[in-house]
């Protein structure tokens, strides 16, 4: 028996179907909700039209969507016609999106119709892209979301699935355009908890179910968007574990906190510093029941000290973890007490199957202090979506085992805890002294002044590269006298910002992830006008 996540899921709608899967707050505060049964049944609805419009197994179904119930009704649809989802970051502008859909090969696209001249004018260089249905208004060129669903069956009458058949998430690189990591459904379902994340794998889709119709009323929220991966994994473990699933349509830091008093929630899932830093603002200037909570979690970014410090200050009784992992790796490693970028970030993993190695590809002994890449084998993506060069790089074997070079910098304790530096890509050398971003962003972020802050290299000609730093104030930029006296009390000298650029806002990804080429072009702009 295989695990796929359309049968899982339908497993789970003859099972606990009376129970609530979603729900969704939006803007003006009301809620729409699905019980299991009933995203089951919408799903299948769309999944019929997609069929009918001419989606065929394998055909990649676009969704650039805000959350909402459409959102994971689209996620099923695909995967019960054995079609691939593609997330869309709304955030893309149109040549952005004008490359992800001729990139991805998109044959259909489920929008928001917010987002309507936008995708008119990306589409005309998508030439596979024949069929597009609107989500909450109309348009000339795509069906209603009600209309698809219209008049459609709610029976399922789908091709018989596999293990084997593909689930891509796109990942939004932070040097580089976006890429299609491409998942076989059963790796992905392994490599993000096998069902059961607080343990051994389950080890049949039987299992699940049993587990989930067992399982007590259990609230989670993923405050990501469902656009991010992360997001989409937090649901899917949600889902084996028969809990409800929260979403606000749009991250807010008072909205979000609004949910969890509301519906009672007792974990949520955040990404870093860009969504965990504004929620301990609201925390402590609003007035909100949270004793239902008893985790918070990141995934996909890094919890600087500082505002974990606080987090733990503003919620002593809740458990704040800080979860290492990738795109195209799953859930990897935990971070250990007291790991944060400022005084290292050190985890401890979660499988036996996770290593680092040299520049020979050889494992580092524990110990020893020799520097190498993070890897990791098993259950793991197999490749990029349209780009063999890459996936020849990232997936190498070594004796006959297939691995993935994560790219970041670690080594490996005495005790197996991993001390990760930072992504190599990141790394700035300046004059020979290599410098992490993440170490030097979370000094910063200590300064009671800087709300958010990306560190990046600049061209320079004694040293090849300095070190710069964009800054969000959380007023008036504080003077760079003052940033260079806070930092150089912890830091080297080298590492320390030789250039400041000041921004109303920081440019990152919706879920919160860096976007180091933006920083680096607004650096470079500073130094150019001499600003500081």
């Amino acid at each position: 028996m295989e695990f796929n996540h359309a049968d899982l899921f339908e497993g789970l709608a003859d099972a606990i179907g009376e129970r609530t899967a979603v729900v969704v707050f939006d803007s003006a505060g009301g809620t729409e909700r699905r019980t299991y049964a009933e995203l089951n049944d919408e799903a299948d609805r769309l999944a019929h039209h997609l069929r009918e419009a001419g989606v065929e197994p394998g055909g990649h179904v676009g969704i650039q969507l805000y959350n909402g119930v459409e959102y994971v009704t689209a996620l099923l649809a695909a995967l019960k016609i054995r079609a691939v989802p593609v997330n869309v970051n709304y955030r893309y502008v149109e040549a952005e999106l004008a490359y992800l859909y001729a990139d991805a090969d998109l044959v259909a696209l489920v929008y928001d119709a917010e987002f309507e001249d936008r995708v008119e004018a990306a589409a005309a260089g998508a030439p596979l892209l024949r069929h597009r249905i609107v989500v909450g208004g109309e348009s000339t060129r795509a069906v209603p979301y009600a209309g698809a669903l219209a008049e459609r069956p709610a029976a399922g009458d789908f091709p018989e699935r596999s293990g084997q058949d593909v689930y891509i998430i796109y990942t939004g690189g932070t040097t580089g355009m976006p890429k299609g990591v491409m998942w076989r459904c059963e790796d992905l379902f392994m490599a993000f908890g096998g069902g059961n994340p607080f343990g051994e794998p389950r080890r049949t889709p039987g299992e699940v179910i049993e587990a989930a119709k067992g399982s007590g009323p259990l609230v989670m929220m993923a405050a990501a968007p469902l656009m991010h991966g992360a997001a989409q994994m937090a649901t899917f473990i949600g889902w084996w574990m028969g809990a409800t699933i929260v979403y606000t349509r749009r991250f807010d830091a008072a909205e979000v906190l609004r949910a969890i008093e509301a519906e009672k929630v007792f974990t949520v899932n955040v990404t870093g510093d860009a969504m965990a830093r504004p929620l301990t603002d609201a925390i402590a200037a609003g007035s909100y029941d949270l004793s239902s909570l008893g985790v918070l979690s990141s995934t996909g970014a890094i919890l600087s000290g500082a505002v974990r410090e606080r987090l733990r200050e503003l919620l002593p009784n809740v458990m704040i973890l800080d979860n290492f992992g990738s795109s195209e790796s799953g859930f990897t490693a935990s971070g250990v007490e007291g790991s944060s970028p400022e005084s290292g970030m050190r985890y401890r993993p979660n499988t036996t199957r996770l290593r680092v190695l040299d520049d020979t590809l050889k494992e580092v002994e524990p110990g020893s202090g020799v520097i190498g890449q993070v890897a990791k084998s098993g259950p793991i993506a197999f490749g990029y979506w349209g780009d063999p060069a890459k996936t020849a790089k990232t997936f190498v074997e070594v004796e006959g085992v297939r691995w993935l070079l994560t790219g970041d910098i670690a080594t490996v304790e005495a005790d197996g805890t991993i001390m990760i530096f930072g992504r190599g890509s990141q790394c700035i050398n300046t004059g020979g002294e290599k410098v992490f971003p993440e170490e030097v962003e979370a000094v910063l972020k200590r300064h009671p002044a800087v709300f958010d802050a990306l560190v990046t290299g600049i061209p320079d000609e004694r040293f090849g590269s300095r070190v710069a730093a964009v800054v969000q104030p959380y007023g008036e930029p504080p003077a760079a006298a003052d940033l260079d006296a806070h930092c150089r009390g912890v830091l080297s000298g080298y590492k320390v910002p030789r250039a400041y650029a000041f921004v109303p806002e920081m440019r990152r990804s919706p879920a919160g992830k860096a976007d180091y080429r933006w920083a680096k072009q607004v650096a470079q702009q500073a130094a150019c006008l001499g600003e500081h």
